[in-house]
C-alpha cells in the first residue's frame, strides 16, 4: 500500500500518523504549529477530521443527546462538535500548509459532503473513524474514490469488521489497513489486547496497525513487534491546554520518541534468522571449548582431570567431551592446548 510516495508494508518502518483532531482549540495558527511540530518529530502524516456539528448530529436537548460521564460529561453532542470541529473554511489552508511542510495530510470524513470537499482538495487517502465503522454507506462512498483507506475498529466486533471490509471491497477499495483501537479517552493499556493484531491480519487478510489512546508510547511500540505497519496518536502542543482531546494526546517530544521507538522496534523485529549476526562476529572466542588443563604425555589417557570445557572457544566443541574421555594422546599435550581431533589416537 502506498500513500503519496510512502510505501506502507511490513518491510518498511511503521507509518506514524499524528492526529490533529480538535487540538487546534479553534485557532488555525495552533493547527499550523501542531503540523510543524509533527513534521519536526518525524511523523509521516497529519490527520484531521472533516465534519460540521450539523453533519454529525442535531442540536437537540433530549437526554439521549447529552453526554454522560467521561471527559465531556454534561455537554450535548452538538455542543461538543461545535467546540471540536475543524472549520471547513480552514481545510484548503491546512492542505497548503502540509504541502509547504512536505508532510502528507488526509482526513476522517463523517458524511458524504465531507468526502466531496476532501476530493476537491486532492486528499490522498481516507480514514474511517471507529464510531463510523458501522456506517456502511459512508464506507462505500469513500471506497468509491479508490484511494487507500485506513479503518479503525474501536467497539466493533468481528462481524461488524467483516461487514465494513465487505462494503469497502465491494465498492472498489483495494488498499486497506485496519487499525486495532480501543475507543476510550484515554484507554488503559490492559484493554488493548495487542494479541488481536496478528489474529486480525490473518482473519481478514489485511495490513494492521494501531490507533492508540493510551497515555504513553509503550503499547504503540509493542504493537510494532506484533506486526503493526501504522501507528496513529493524537498530538497536541500542550497536554494541559484545555481542549477537547488535549489530555490524552502526545506532546511534540513524546511524538518524536514514538517515531524513534517504533522504528527501533521495527528494526529489532526484523525477520526469522538463526545465523550469526554482524554484532556477534568475533565473539565466538568467548564460547566454551575443550582444553588441556594438565600436561598429558604421549600415549596418556584423556580424563576429567586433564581436559575441561572452558573459555576460549578455539578447541573442540564441548559436545565431544564424552567421546574423547578415555582416548589417548598421539603427542605430548601441554596445559593450555586447545584440544583437536588430530592429536587424539
Amino acid at each position: 500500500m502506498k500513500i503519496n510516495n510512502r510505501v506502507i508494508s511490513p518491510s518498511e518502518p511503521p507509518y506514524v500518523i499524528a492526529e490533529l483532531s480538535a487540538n487546534h482549540n479553534g485557532d488555525i495558527d495552533q493547527a499550523f504549529a501542531i503540523m510543524e511540530a509533527a513534521k519536526k518529530a518525524g511523523a509521516d502524516a497529519i490527520k484531521i477530521q472533516t465534519y460540521r456539528p450539523d453533519t454529525i448530529t442535531i442540536d437537540h436537548d433530549s437526554p439521549e443527546f447529552k453526554i454522560k460521564g467521561g471527559l465531556w460529561d454534561g455537554q450535548s453532542l452538538y455542543e461538543l462538535y461545535e467546540w471540536a470541529h475543524t472549520p471547513w473554511e480552514w481545510h484548503e489552508a491546512l492542505f497548503e500548509k502540509a504541502r509547504a511542510l512536505d508532510i502528507t495530510i488526509f482526513s476522517s470524513p463523517f458524511d458524504h459532503t465531507a468526502v466531496d470537499l476532501l476530493e476537491e482538495l486532492g486528499a490522498p487517502a481516507y480514514k474511517i473513524a471507529s464510531f463510523e465503522l458501522v456506517d456502511l454507506p459512508l464506507i462505500r462512498r469513500v471506497a468509491a474514490t479508490q484511494k487507500p483507506m485506513i479503518m479503525s475498529t474501536g467497539m466493533a466486533n468481528e462481524a461488524e469488521i467483516a461487514e465494513a471490509l465487505e462494503a469497502a471491497r465491494g465498492a472498489g477499495a483495494q488498499d486497506l489497513i485496519l487499525l486495532h483501537c480501543v475507543s476510550g479517552y484515554p484507554a488503559p493499556s490492559h484493554d488493548y489486547n495487542l494479541a488481536t493484531l496478528p489474529d486480525m491480519a490473518a482473519r481478514f487478510g489485511v495490513l494492521t496497525g494501531l490507533s492508540d489512546h493510551t497515555l504513553d508510547n509503550t503499547a504503540a511500540i509493542a504493537a510494532v513487534g506484533l506486526g503493526a505497519v501504522a501507528i496513529e496518536k493524537h498530538v497536541t502542543l500542550d497536554r494541559n491546554g484545555g481542549g477537547p482531546d488535549d489530555s490524552f494526546s502526545l506532546e511534540p517530544a513524546d511524538l518524536a520518541e514514538l517515531v524513534q521507538g517504533s522504528r527501533t522496534a521495527w528494526e529489532a523485529k526484523g525477520q526469522v534468522n538463526y545465523s550469526l549476526k554482524s554484532s556477534e562476529k568475533g565473539n565466538e572466542q568467548f564460547r566454551r571449548s575443550l582444553y588441556v588443563v594438565k600436561d598429558i604425555p604421549t600415549g596418556g589417557t584423556l580424563t576429567a582431570e586433564n581436559i575441561r570445557s572452558i573459555r576460549p572457544g578455539y578447541g573442540l566443541a564441548p559436545k565431544h567431551y564424552d567421546a574423547v574421555l578415555g582416548q589417548r594422546a598421539k603427542v605430548a599435550l601441554k596445559r593450555g592446548t586447545a584440544l583437536s581431533l588430530d592429536v587424539i589416537e
